[in-house]
Order: C-alpha cells, then structure tokens, then sequence
C-alpha cells in the first residue's frame, strides 16, 4: 500500500527513507513498492480423510448440506459436454435460507463442492457467468473457449453456487435488496469461510493456496474479489470481466436503439427486428475491411489483428467501408445511417449531451462472428433489459412494458442514472453491490504476495476491452507505471465473449497464475491454439485457410505477439514485443 502523505515531520526522518521521506513530507504519497514480491510456499499434495459424514464434521450454523457423496473417476456433463473428472466428494447444499420482506420469495445461497481423493492442497472459487441462479458443476474452468482440462482435474477443491437466487425467479429476484447484494459480492464473502471450513475438514488441514476464477459475470466476481476479498485469495483470474456491468447492460440498450433505427423489417408483432439492421455479409464485410487495413500491422496477414491500438488509428468506417447508393444493399457497402449506427455503437454509448456511459469497443475481425452477433442483436430485449429493469435500477422499473418495448424507451437522460441511485430499500446502487470498489487499487493484494491475471477477446461485443485496458492502464498507474509484477493483462484478439469468433480461444491461464503464484515464474505469454476441425471443441469460425490447431502467443499488455519468421501457423514465429509507433 502507498504511505500516507500526512505523517509527521517528525516521524519522516526514522520512519522512512530519503526517497521516501521527501515524498511524504513534501505533502505527496510515497510510489508504492513494485519490487517482485518472492513467491508464496507451493501447494503440497493431500488425501480425501472423510466424505459421507462432513456433514456432521463441518457443521456450521445456517449451513446445510443437502446431499454428499462419493463420485467415482469419470465423466460430468457441462453445458452439453461431457468433462472428465477423478474420484471425489460432491458435497451439496445452501447458506442463510430466508424469507424477503420485500417480494415475499424464499432465497438461500445454493452451492455444490467437488473435493477429490487426490489433493493438489489448493481451492478454486468457479464464479460462474450471467445472471447465476444455477449451480453449475464444479469442475473450474482454466480460460478459453474449449478446454480441454479443469482446475478439479489439476487437482484442486472447487466450489460453485447460484450466488443466492434461483434461476426459475429470471432478474426479478432483484426485487430484494438482500438478493442483490449477495450477486454482486455478499455470497462471495459467506461461501469462502465455508469452503475453507470444509476443505481443512475433509483433508485435515485448509487449503495452502486459494484461486479465483471466472469469464464474463465470472469475470466480475474474480475483480471484485481480487478487491474485496483480497485477504482470502493467492490467485485472481478474471476473463472477459464485466467489471462495469450495470454501466454495460446500459449500453447495450443504447446499441438497440441504435439497431432500431436502420431495421429494416418488423417482428410479428410489429417491432423492430433488430437482426435485420445488419446482415452477416455487411458485419462480414466490416470485418473483411478492418483486415485490410489493420492485419499486416503486427508484421504478417494471418487473419488476426493484434496491434488493435494500432488499428484505432488505421481503421476509420466512414471511410474504409464503402458506402451504398441510396436502395442498394447487396453486402458490399453499408448506408450512411448503418454506418453511423455502427459508428455510434463503437464510440461507446452516451447520453443526450455527449456524456460516455460506458467504454468504447475496438473495431476487430470478430465482428463477423455468431457471438457477435447474438449479444448485440439478441441480448439486448432480453437478458439487458430485464437485468437492467429488475436488478440494476433503483427503484427497480418493474411496472414498465418489458423486452423490447423496454430497450426502446429506455432514456439514457432520465434513466441511465437509476444505476448510480439508492433509495429507502435499495441503500446500494448497482455500482456500488456490482463493482470493484477502487479497482485499481490492488494494493492489499499486491502487498500480500498475490497475483492477477486478466485476459479479454478484442472482438467481445458485450464487455469491452478498452475498458479492461483502461482500467490496467490504470492499475499501471497507481503501481508507478508498472504493475507487471503482480497482475498482467492479456488481449486475446479476434475473440468473442469468452470464447468464439476468429481467434485462437483455447489456453491455460490457470497453470500460468499457480506458477506464478507458486514458484515466480511471471507469464511472459500463453500461448493459445485455434479449435479448427477435428479438434476435441471445434469453433466453427476457424477461418479455413487457418491451420486446424493454429497456435500464437498470447501477449501481456502492452506488447503484441508480432511475426519474427518461420511457420506462420505456430507459436514460436512469433515473439510478444512493444509495437513500433
């Protein structure tokens, strides 16, 4: 943590040293310590001591285990896929089970914790993405669109939960005060205590290293703990963060209203059809264009854009995008006011005034991609909308015309603000429950010997990576200008939210942050490889010309991964530098 400015004339001369000491007494914070800190003691192996009767060995008052039970080595189903898994403990229940005084629903902290026989002597929180409200198996994602392993197959005891609400309720259960606290952190700080309770009973000893990590709302989760929960967790990795959430949500009601404008079809019911304001062939051709003039910028034309600083400056839509004679629409122009919705959307939404909501998006390749697509056109009268409406608003707009009606009327004037706003029942905003408080103030984690890593797909169209940039930027800045010693953030060009769109999607951030957590070992990249054909998870926008299983490195802000010869389908052609300017 930096010094206080206002010690002591007298206490300067012993307290600190010369440099020091004329900061501090000259009325300025001394420049916080960024001297690597030497890593924390590894992990040691352990062994599953107990399972079927944790539930009496770490009983807790306003837990309940509702079910634990031995797992043999084998497969478990996520999201359609089926993921191996060694031999261990499922244990399942909830926390703090109440009645709202508000909605008269019943709420409680769902969670399940997978504790396998064979210990690495370490824990992951798996922050799960969306809205929670489900408790997904807990196996730990390790980063990427398609891993092909998990944090419960490295070895490590993983916890999952719905963070207090029940999915079947949708963002109404924002109508509770308590419910949205415990999304946006409280559930969080109850299930750590817990976890570690149930780890030093199953293994007889707590956890020698605790990881957090999550993509997406995960992503949050992990940014908030990595402020909030400092104290509790050695690890942080936060992918794709929605850290600006309420602010996000906003602005993809914003992009609707955008998108309405140049529809140019209706839904049966007479709406709207945002799909229709863009084709793929015209996104596909936005994309093709932000190649041509961005592509060849980190030293070779391979379809993936990883100078995007760079590109800010090179790539202008108005005039790099032909523009289409009035009543053309072939896919090989776009209409001036198709140009200026995309335009608008890009620059970041704002209100009446000109004043920013939320943060610019770089123009990428992915652009192009289904993700893309989904977000922007599909998201906004449903998953934004009713997040916005019931969870992020104060008072909660429950009583206006929800879906798309919503989206349309939303007034970035009057109604933005209700994100910042608290009242008699709701004495948090969204800003306050959902964010980092301070979050580029790492400090208590940083002097703690902890380490972040971040890593963001360029091409996400939801959560932007400038925002992610400009929040290191100003982590950067607090740390004297370089905070590469505890936390790094990498780009992941050409990827969509969390996964998808042209890009090479598939890597292991956690292995890189236990090393470096564990034995010192700074990741100077990652390297990431494409999911073409006949890969385990394929990603069905692998460019054809692109090899099935393309590798590249993935680069710690602000270098980029730039070609220095050899194979262009590999890695090792490329080496992660400071762009030329």
């Amino acid at each position: 943590m930096t010094r206080q400015s206002h010690i002591h004339l007298g206490l300067c001369a012993t307290a600190l040293g010369v440099a020091a000491l004329l900061a501090a007494c000259a009325g300025r914070p001394a420049a916080p310590n960024t001297a690597p800190h030497a890593p924390l003691a590894a992990a040691r192996p352990g062994t599953l001591q107990a399972c079927t009767d944790l539930a009496a060995r770490a009983a807790l008052p306003g837990t309940v285990y509702t079910s634990v039970t031995d797992v043999p080595a084998g497969s478990v189903t996520v999201g359609g896929v089926a993921m191996s898994a060694p031999a261990h403990c499922l244990v399942q229940g909830r926390m703090n089970e109440r009645t709202s005084p508000v909605d008269n629903q019943r709420y409680a902290i769902g969670f399940e914790m997978r504790l396998p026989v064979a210990w690495n002597g370490r824990f992951f929180y798996q922050a799960n993405g969306g809205l929670d409200g489900v408790v997904v198996p807990a196996l730990g994602g390790i980063g990427g669109g398609g891993p092909r392993s998990s944090a419960l197959q490295m070895g490590f005891a993983v916890i999952s939960s719905d963070a207090g609400h029940a999915g079947s309720m949708g963002p109404r259960f924002g109508l509770d005060p308590q419910a949205r606290l415990d999304y946006g952190y409280n559930a969080v700080a109850q299930l750590t205590p817990m976890a570690k309770n149930l780890i030093a009973k199953a293994y007889g000893r707590g956890p020698d290293r605790s990881y957090f990590g999550g993509c997406s709302n995960g992503g949050r989760h992990a940014m908030v703990a990595a402020v909030r929960s400092a104290d509790q967790y050695d690890g942080i990795l936060a992918g794709d963060p929605g850290f600006n959430l309420p602010k996000a949500a906003v602005a993809q009601l914003y992009g609707a209203q955008q998108y309405a404008a140049v529809a140019s079809a209706k839904t049966p019911v007479g709406q709207p059809d945002l799909q229709s304001a863009f084709t793929p062939a015209e996104l596909k051709l936005v994309a093709d264009k932000v190649l041509q003039r961005c592509d060849a910028l980190d030293g070779l034309a391979d379809g993936i854009v990883s100078n995007v600083n760079a590109c800010k400056t090179r790539f202008d839509i108005q005039t790099a995008v032909p523009t289409c004679a009035a009543g053309t629409r072939d896919g090989m122009c776009l209409s001036a006011p198709q140009k200026k919705a995309l335009a608008d959307v890009f620059k970041g939404a704002r209100n009446n005034a000109g004043q920013p909501i939320y943060s610019s998006f770089p123009f990428d390749a992915g652009v192009s991609g289904a993700n893309w697509r989904e977000w922007k056109f599909a998201s906004p009268p449903t998953r934004d909308a009713g997040a916005v409406g019931f969870i992020f608003s104060t008072p909660p707009l429950a009583d206006r015309p929800q879906g798309l009606p919503f989206a349309l009327g939303f007034d970035m004037d009057r109604d933005a603000p209700r994100i910042a706003a608290t009242d008699g029942v709701f004495r948090e905003s969204a800003l306050s429950f959902m964010t980092p408080p301070d979050a580029a103030n790492l400090g208590a984690l940083r002097d703690r010997g902890g380490r972040m890593i971040v890593y963001h797909g360029t091409s996400d169209p939801v959560f932007s990576s400038d925002d992610t940039q400009a929040w290191y930027d100003r982590v950067q800045a607090a740390n004297g200008g370089d905070a590469s010693s505890f936390a790094r953030y990498f780009p992941v060009p050409g990827m969509n939210h969390c996964a998808g769109g042209p890009a090479t999607d598939q890597f292991d951030m956690l292995s890189a942050l236990v090393d470096w957590v564990e034995q010192g070992k700074a990741p100077a990249s990652v390297t990431a490889s494409a999911r073409g054909a006949g890969t385990p998870m394929p990603n069905a926008e692998v460019p054809a010309n692109w090899s099935a299983q393309r590798t590249r490195p993935l680069c710690p802000y602000p270098q980029v991964a730039t070609y220095t010869g050899g194979d262009t389908e590999r890695a090792s052609s490329f080496a992660c530098k400071l762009p030329t300017p």
